[in-house]
C-alpha cells in the first residue's frame, strides 16, 4: 500500500470494528482531496461518512460533542494550515475536558483530528506549513506524525484505541510517494509515544519525523559511503508525549545530536528536544546539539528548494558537528 491507501485501510478497520465510529470533514464523502476516505461512504453509508460545512471550528466542536456522547469521532481538517480557527476548541475544550472535571467527564468515544501538513512542492505559504510545535505546548493532547504507510496504519489504529484527543498529522508529500508492505490484520498497532531507531550508528544521532526522516536516511547513507561516519537515525513518531528515553540513550552513545524538521527553527519542537538533551546528556555530549530546520519566514513558493532542510544542509551539519 502507499501512504493514503494505508490510512484508508486503517479507517476502514475502525469503522468495521466500532459501530459508533464516524468520519466527517470537508469533502470526505467523495474521498477527500488526497483520496484517504475513498469508498468509505459507499461502504458504510451517509450517516457514518459525511461532509461538513466549511468551518474548522465547527468540525472540531462537533467532534468533541460526538466523543463526549460516546461515539468515536474521526475529523478531517483539509489542510493543517487551516486548523487555526479550530484552535480554541482543540486547546481549550478537547485537551482540557478530562482535567477540568477531575476525570469525571472525558471524551468517552475518542477524538482523532487528521490533517495533511508539510511541503508538497507547490503549496506556498498557505498549504505547506508544519505546525506540530503549536500543539506540543498543550497538555492533554497526543500529537502523532507517521513516516510512511506501515507506521501510518499502526499509529492511526493506536490513536483510535486511545481515549485522549489525538492530532494526527499526515505529511502530504508521502501520500503517493511511499509504498510499503502493510500488515492487514485488525490488531496491528504501532505504540504511541515510542520512537523507533531506524538505523543504528555510533558517531552521531540524526533525529526527525515525517518526511524529514527519509532525508535523514539519505544523509546517513552519504555519511557512511562518502565520509566513513556511522549515523544513528531515529524516527520520533509521537511529538507529544515524546520518547525521551530512546533519544537520551542514543545521544549518550554517540555524543552528538542533529535534529531536523521543516517547521521554522525558532520555537520548533527541535528546541524542546535540544533543551532536554543538554540537561540530561550534558556530560556525554561531544558537541552542541544542532538543528537543521526551516527558516523564520513564511513558507515561500519559488524559493521552496532553498527553504527546506535538504540532505545537503543536513550533511553539512554532520561535518561540522564531527569536527567540533
Amino acid at each position: 500500500m502507499n501512504f493514503f491507501q494505508a490510512i484508508t485501510n486503517a479507517l476502514d478497520t475502525v469503522l468495521a470494528n466500532d459501530k459508533t465510529a464516524v468520519i466527517f470533514g470537508e469533502d470526505v464523502a467523495f474521498g477527500g482531496v488526497f483520496r484517504c476516505t475513498a469508498g468509505l461512504r459507499e461502504k458504510y453509508g451517509i450517516d457514518r461518512v459525511f461532509n461538513t460545512p466549511l468551518s474548522e471550528q465547527g468540525i472540531a466542536g462537533f467532534g468533541i460533542g460526538l466523543a463526549v456522547a460516546g461515539a468515536k469521532a474521526i475529523a478531517e481538517i483539509q489542510f493543517s494550515d487551516y486548523i487555526f480557527p479550530a484552535f480554541d476548541q482543540i486547546v481549550n475544550e478537547a485537551a482540557k475536558y478530562r482535567y477540568r472535571s477531575g476525570g469525571d467527564w472525558w471524551l468517552r468515544g475518542g477524538l482523532i483530528i487528521r490533517t495533511p501538513c508539510g511541503s508538497v512542492g507547490h503549496g506556498a505559504l498557505y498549504h505547506s506549513q508544519s505546525n506540530e510545535a503549536f500543539f506540543s505546548h498543550v497538555p492533554g493532547l497526543k500529537v502523532v506524525i507517521p513516516r510512511g504507510p506501515t507506521t501510518a496504519k499502526g499509529l492511526l489504529l493506536a490513536c483510535a484505541d486511545d481515549k485522549n484527543p489525538c492530532i494526527f498529522l499526515e505529511h502530504k508529500s508521502l501520500y503517493r510517494a511511499a509504498v510499503e508492505s502493510v500488515p492487514i490484520k485488525d490488531d496491528y498497532r504501532v505504540e504511541l509515544s515510542k520512537a523507533e531507531v531506524i538505523k543504528k550508528g555510533s558517531d552521531v544521532t540524526l533525529l526527525a519525523w515525517g518526511t524529514q526522516l527519509h532525508v535523514m536516511l539519505e544523509v546517513a547513507e552519504m555519511c557512511s559511503s562518502q565520509h566513513g561516519i556511522q549515523a544513528e537515525v531515529i524516527d520520533l513518531q509521537t511529538i507529544l508525549p515524546w520518547d525521551k528515553d530512546t533519544i537520551f540513550k542514543s545521544v549518550c552513545k554517540t555524543g552528538r545530536l542533529i535534529i531536523s524538521h521543516e517547521a521554522p527553527v525558532t520555537s520548533g519542537f527541535g528546541a524542546e528536544i535540544a533543551a532536554e538533551v543538554q540537561k540530561e546528556c550534558f556530560l556525554n555530549l561531544k558537541a552542541p546539539v544542532q538543528r537543521v530546520c526551516g527558516y523564520d519566514t513564511p513558507f515561500p513558493l519559488i524559493f521552496e528548494p532553498f527553504y527546506l532542510p535538504d540532505k545537503y544542509k543536513c550533511l553539512q551539519a554532520v561535518k561540522e558537528i564531527m569536527q567540533y
